[in-house]
């Protein structure tokens, strides 16, 4: 007669747990659930790949894929953190169970280089010096003949 009083009490309050499917439970703030991409933001630079613990994350710059294995990425936020361009996010939900295994595979578009804009304004800039001193050896021909 010892458990009389727990069972009672048992039974006369509402449950402890809830009915899973049925009643689903707000996830926590700042909860790190299913890892997703900004493929347009995406620089495609390689930090995320190089920073993943769990080497889940491939990016190939030169067709601008950016893959990830999500069985075999645990979750932690690093990439999302390291991240340059903060284009990769975090669901607030875990991926609803699958029964096959797959790959998420994003094709976007590579930055041009920028090499271009950065070798014209080197050579603008020399062909002034350059005229410059023409000038001048023209103004000291000029003194000497004088």
């Amino acid at each position: 007669m010892l458990f009389t009083p727990t069972v009672i009490m048992n039974l006369l309050r509402k449950p402890a747990t809830r009915q899973y499917p049925f009643t689903v439970r707000d996830p926590f703030p700042n909860y790190r659930g299913e890892l997703y991409i900004d493929i347009d933001g995406c620089i495609f630079c390689g930090t995320c790949a190089r920073k993943c613990p769990s080497q889940c994350i491939e990016v190939d710059k030169e067709q601008g894929l950016w893959t990830c294995d999500p069985h075999a990425c645990v979750y932690c936020g690093i990439c999302r953190d390291t991240c340059p361009t903060k284009c990769l996010h975090m669901k607030d939900v875990h991926r609803k169970p699958l029964t096959e295994k797959t790959m998420m595979v994003e094709k976007g578009e590579p930055p041009k280089p920028k090499k271009k804009a950065a070798e014209t304004a080197p050579k603008a800039e020399t062909s002034k010096a350059e005229a410059e001193p023409k000038a001048d050896d023209a103004d000291k021909a000029e003194s000497k003949k004088k």
